[in-house]
Order: C-alpha cells, then sequence, then structure tokens
C-alpha cells in the first residue's frame, strides 16, 4: 500500500476543482444562449420558422450524444488533459462561430445549427470529467465529490440566463468591429464570453490539472493515465468483472430520470398558457422564476444528500427520490370539475372548428371565457384546436406549484445518486467509455423527452401525458427493486470492503 502524501492529497482536489469548474462552464455554454436563440435566429436568417428552431436547440444534445463516448474511450487509453482541451478547443470555436453566423450572405441557420452542434460535442467532456472524479476520489469521498459536479452544473444552468440577461444591457444593435467583421450584441457578447471562459480553462487544465488516482480505500495507486506525475502502485484490485447488469439498469434510470426532468421543463411554458391563461410573455417570465427558484432548491439538496447519504446509503436515497418524482408528477393529474378557458380566437361567430366532436358539450362558463380580455393584445386560454381542452378539468396553480416542489427536490437527488452508484459499481476499472454511454444515455433522454411530450400533451392532453409519465416511473421503480441488491460498489461486492 502507498500512503497518499499531503502534496497528492492537495494537488489532486485542485485537479478536482479544475473539474468542478469545466462541468461549470459546460452548463454555462448550454444555457447562456437559451433565451436569445429564437430572436437571434429571426434576425439572421427570416426563413427559420420554430420547428428549425426546435433542431437548433436539439443540436447541443445530438453533439453531446455522439462525443461522450468518444471522449470516454479516449480518455480511458490517453492522458485525460487531451480530451479535455481538445473539447474546450470545439467548444470555444464553436462560440466563435456562433458569433459570425450572421456574415454568411444566406444559409445562416444552418451555421448556427452547426455551431450550437458543436458546442454540445465539446460539452461530451462531461463524461471525462466524471470519470476522472470517480478514479480519483475514494468510496468515502465519492458522494461529496459527485454531489459538488451535480451543484456546479445547476449552477450553471442558472446562472447562464443571468448571464445573458446583463447582455442584453448592449442592446440588439451594440458596436460593430469592422476590421473583423465582429458585431457585439445581446446575442453575441454571451457566446464570446462563454468561449473567454473556455480560454481560461484551458489554461488552468495546463497549470493546474494533474492525474491522480486512489482505490477504494483512497490509496494512492498509478493507472493507463499515468504521466510521471504522481508515484502510486498498480492497482491490484480492479481484478474482477463489471456487473453488467446492474450498469445497464443504472443506464435505464438516468433516461428515466432526464426524461421525465426534460419533460417537466419543456411542458412548463404551454401547460400555464392553457390552464391559467397566461399570455407568452408571462408564460416565460412566471416559469422563468419558478425554474430559478427550483434551481436554487437543487443546489441546497445537492448539498443536503451528502450528508444524508452516510446515514441511508445511496440505494434508499435513489428510491425516495423517484416516489417524490412519482407524487409531483402525480399531482399534475387533473382532478377538479372546472374546465380551463377557451382561447377566444378559436371560436368566431358561435361555430366550432371540424377539429372538435359535435357530441363534446361546451359548458355556459366555457363560453364566457372565449371574450377576449382587455389587457391582451394575444390569444389567450386553452385552444379550441387541442380537443381535450374542452372537456378536460384544468389543474390548478397551487397542483402545478406544489409539482414543480416536488420535482424540484426529487430530480437532484436522483441524479446525484444515479453517478455516485454508477460509479462504484465500476470501482477501480477505467470509466471513460462507462461514464460516456451514461452522459449519452441522459442526452438521448433530453431529445427524446421534448418530442414525446409535446405530441401526446398537444393530441390527448395533460391526463394522459402525466399518466404515462406516472407509469414510466413506476417502471423505473420496478427495475430499482429488482436490481436493488446489485446497486453495490465493486469492492464491496469481492468482499474486498465492508458496505
Amino acid at each position: 500500500d502507498v500512503v497518499e502524501t499531503q502534496e497528492h492529497y492537495k494537488s489532486r482536489w485542485r485537479s478536482i476543482w479544475i473539474m468542478y469548474l469545466t462541468m461549470f462552464l459546460s452548463s454555462v455554454g448550454f444555457s447562456i444562449v437559451i433565451m436569445s436563440v429564437w430572436p437571434y435566429l429571426q434576425k439572421i436568417d427570416p426563413t427559420a420558422d420554430g420547428s428549425f428552431l426546435g433542431w437548433i436547440i436539439a443540436s447541443y444534445s445530438i453533439g453531446q450524444m455522439i462525443a461522450s463516448p468518444l471522449f470516454g474511450v479516449w480518455s480511458n487509453y490517453r492522458p485525460r488533459r487531451e480530451p479535455l482541451v481538445v473539447s474546450t478547443a470545439i467548444s470555444v470555436a464553436a462560440n466563435c462561430l456562433y458569433a459570425y453566423v450572421h456574415v454568411p450572405p444566406s444559409h445562416n441557420k444552418y451555421y448556427m445549427l452547426t455551431a450550437r452542434a458543436l458546442v454540445g460535442f465539446g460539452a461530451g467532456n462531461v463524461a471525462v470529467v466524471r470519470s476522472y472524479i470517480a478514479g480519483a476520489t475514494s468510496l468515502t469521498e465519492r458522494t461529496s465529490a459527485m454531489a459538488n459536479t451535480s451543484a456546479c452544473q445547476a449552477i450553471g444552468f442558472i446562472l447562464g440566463p443571468v448571464f445573458q440577461t446583463c447582455f442584453t444591457l448592449i442592446g440588439e444593435e451594440g458596436v460593430t468591429w469592422k476590421l473583423i467583421d465582429l458585431q457585439l450584441n445581446m446575442y453575441t457578447a454571451p457566446v464570446l464570453f462563454g468561449a473567454l471562459l473556455g480560454i481560461i480553462n484551458i489554461i488552468l487544465i495546463f497549470a493546474v490539472f494533474r492525474e491522480h488516482r486512489v482505490d477504494d480505500m483512497g490509496r494512492q495507486c498509478s493507472s493507463i493515465n499515468f504521466e510521471g506525475e504522481e508515484s502510486g502502485v498498480p492497482d491490484q484490485d480492479a481484478e474482477g468483472n463489471v456487473d453488467h447488469i446492474a450498469v445497464v439498469a443504472m443506464n435505464f434510470l438516468f433516461f428515466v430520470i432526464l426524461f421525465v426532468f426534460a419533460v417537466f421543463e419543456t411542458i412548463a411554458t404551454p401547460l400555464t398558457m392553457d390552464m391559467y391563461s397566461w399570455t407568452r410573455e408571462e408564460a416565460v417570465f412566471y416559469n422563468g422564476i419558478i425554474l430559478s427558484v427550483i434551481g436554487v432548491e437543487s443546489v441546497t439538496v445537492f448539498m443536503v444528500v451528502k450528508m444524508l447519504s452516510k446515514r441511508t446509503g445511496e440505494r434508499a436515497i435513489l428510491h425516495a427520490g423517484l416516489l417524490i418524482v412519482l407524487i409531483g408528477f402525480f399531482i399534475l393529474l387533473p382532478w377538479g370539475k372546472k374546465l380551463p378557458n377557451i382561447q377566444w380566437q378559436e371560436i368566431k361567430n358561435n361555430s366550432i372548428p371540424r377539429t372538435v366532436s359535435s357530441e363534446m358539450v361546451i359548458p355556459f362558463w366555457s363560453l364566457q371565457a372565449m371574450q377576449l380580455p382587455s389587457n391582451h393584445s394575444e390569444p389567450v386560454g386553452c385552444p379550441v384546436a387541442q380537443s381535450w381542452c374542452l372537456n378536460t378539468p384544468m389543474i390548478y396553480l397551487a397542483q402545478y406549484i406544489s409539482s414543480d416542489i416536488l420535482i424540484g427536490l426529487g430530480y437532484p437527488v436522483c441524479n446525484v445518486m444515479s453517478y455516485t452508484l454508477y460509479s462504484k459499481l465500476l470501482g477501480p476499472k477505467p470509466q471513460g467509455v462507462y461514464m460516456g454511454w451514461l452522459t449519452a444515455s441522459g442526452s438521448g433522454a433530453r431529445i427524446l423527452g421534448p418530442v414525446f411530450v409535446s405530441q401526446i400533451y398537444t393530441h390527448l392532453g395533460p391526463r394522459w401525458a402525466f399518466s404515462l409519465i406516472c407509469g414510466v416511473v413506476i417502471i423505473s421503480l420496478l427495475v430499482l427493486e429488482i436490481v436493488y441488491k446489485r446497486l453495490i460498489a465493486f469492492s464491496v461486492r469481492y468482499g474486498r470492503m465492508q458496505e
């Protein structure tokens, strides 16, 4: 056994903090432009429609899904500094491309699509980040380190829109630097700021980051990524096979967790517009506040779960987190008798569109709600084109807020416990590829979730949409029960440590 020196300990944690920063910058790269993509797209290419906006938003996750396994394989056989620097450099270049998408005379929307896909491709380094943290921490340090990583990711998602808001002070016209044909405005300044942060990150990776690895008990050891920066012995505890049934189960559970959260984020705006007759501006504003509060709640949960896991263990907390998410979506099911207000513009001259069945009865109070409110310049309420609006009870605001609180509590719990259990399952084995697949499954969930819920909600309504989500979560709970006893640390499974 090689005892870890104080110098090695400090260097190891400095490197882990660089990984926290990399995770933070990766999430900032996604969220810093999310509020301004649509107006910028309309400005540079009037031919772009709402469906193309969906592709631009999804391109980030598609790029990350493709890149994660590739960077994971790279990190297994080469020093991790290489994929970290290359991936960050790709993100920097992609942000610069985004700032120049207005320059070409045509097809500007495709340049924007390419830029966002490349930013997502660069964000595939989160697999490298988590595999490094898993290998550079002992079992007792792992939960705390994974919670800190997820907290940095959540803070990045929260602060990205804040940065964007600050840059709106520059204005839509901004300043033009003709020499290099650069427009510095509210759309380009955020991505250029992101590029600057990426350059700083690359400098820190070269200056501070070092390859370190410890075994599950915290003993210093060497690995395939060894660069001569540490002294150690080969890890003899790496002998043994990974429980692939447990690995597949954790990938499925992680997919479900990100799938339901993507559904929750996607459905917030249309649901509140339909149920509460909010305008687009009101829906974006109020839901922005709600998501910000949930973000703060999530960071708090990340901190609390580190202490709680020492008493109850990760499996029990994951189980509780899934139950909380299930209750959160169950609360969203329509139970009352009051129907939502019907959008006034859809019904003219007392005629009902053909999409609505003639057998449906529209109550008197719904007909009254079709009048145009004097303070709205756009149609509000539930559109008659969604036939379920005429017979599905509304979801009360108290239900919606309660659901937000519960999902905001359950999701971060499930997120941290998934990564922690997954890394412990793999133990001393190289985790780059495995973490790549886990990240890819999460990216796939973020792509499929919005597509799924938009189709089901639009055609069948919230009762079907949220019932199906509850069913998916129940299936995940059953899977967790089946593999519960297999979700133990690699060293515990082979009798090298006590659970």
